[in-house]
């Protein structure tokens, strides 16, 4: 298995940041295998979703829909509403696992790999991209 971490910034406000090149780069010329996606995390979770369309939007929208961030949360440390980030991972799971065939990622026409944060209090994250190329 071969392993890297990546370091992304990922400011002060909600987001979802496209991975698919970085994702793209590590598995480049790395033969068949899967490559698994992770956030060490508790309040951030990988999504495969179309970008540049609106769909990013649409996500952290409906996760403010879901996930208030207002003062209902027993987890009450942080900004206000901080209790909500920590439920996201339940929601938007912290890995994805996608196949890579001959050194390119097996993804659809529009999905891309997605770091979705909405943990305001939290500037950079850590993903672990790890790559388990076929034994056969």
């Amino acid at each position: 298995m071969r392993t890297t971490v990546l370091d992304v910034a990922t400011g002060n406000r909600p987001a979802v940041h496209d991975l698919t090149a970085e994702c793209a780069t590590f598995v480049s010329g790395a033969g068949s295998g899967l490559l698994n996606v992770f956030v060490p995390h508790a309040t951030a979770g990988l999504g495969i979703v179309e970008t540049g369309a609106g769909s990013d939007r649409d996500l952290l929208r409906a996760l403010d829909d879901l996930l208030p961030r207002d003062d209902r949360w027993q987890h009450r440390h942080g900004s206000p509403g901080h209790g909500r980030d920590h439920l996201l991972p339940a929601i938007v799971a912290p890995s994805v696992c996608v196949p890579v065939l001959d050194g390119e990622l097996a993804l659809g026409t529009w999905q891309s790999i997605c770091l979705v944060d909405t943990n305001i209090d939290n500037p950079r994250r850590q993903v672990r991209l790890s790559f388990l190329a076929d034994a056969s």
